[in-house]
């Protein structure tokens, strides 16, 4: 073999080698960039997986708010009702000649009591004493009823919700 075969070997040999390097360094390139951009969507994926936790915690949190208000404003009204339905009632307690005007305030105490039961609104049962539902403002020792025993309803108490309006005014025995 002449000298220049072996040249034209040794540069075709260079070549290939070289061709091998700029492709290896262009594979590293495309890897290298292929990383970084998994590395940049793994980030937007948890950036955006953030998001909609926040937004549902929001959402909830919201709902939650909501909610509490309307309750809120609701016992504030029949608060506000509630004297109305007692005078109601010491109205139909009394001794009245007119049987007409008694059907009549019969008539607007049912519907009033129907109207809030229609709203989730009950009485407080009064069958034994709840400091969390009752307020004892009388007390007396009677033989008669047992321990903790309500003997009287003074001023009727009221829940919506099972959260307590207004406590009903009792005595207490024993």
């Amino acid at each position: 073999m002449s000298k220049k075969d072996e040249k034209k070997k040794k540069e075709a040999s260079l070549e290939k080698e070289m061709e091998k390097e700029i492709k290896e360094a262009v594979i590293e390139e495309e890897i290298k960039e292929e990383s970084e951009d998994s590395k940049k969507a793994a980030e937007y994926l948890d950036r955006l997986q953030r998001t909609m936790a926040e937004f549902d915690n929001y959402r909830k949190r919201t709902e939650k708010e909501t909610t509490r208000i309307y309750e809120n404003g609701v016992m504030e009204t029949i608060n506000e009702m509630l004297p109305v339905l007692d005078n109601l009632e010491r109205a139909l307690n009394t001794e009245s000649d007119s049987d007409d005007l008694r059907k009549g305030i019969e008539m607007v105490y049912k519907q009033f009591k129907d109207s809030l039961e229609k709203l989730g609104v009950s009485e407080t049962p009064t069958e034994a004493f709840d400091p969390e539902m009752h307020n004892a403002v009388m007390h007396v020792e009677d033989d008669e009823y047992g321990e903790s025993a309500i003997v009287d309803v003074m001023q009727k108490g009221y829940i919506y919700k099972e959260r307590v309006i207004r406590y009903a005014m009792v005595k207490v025995a024993n």
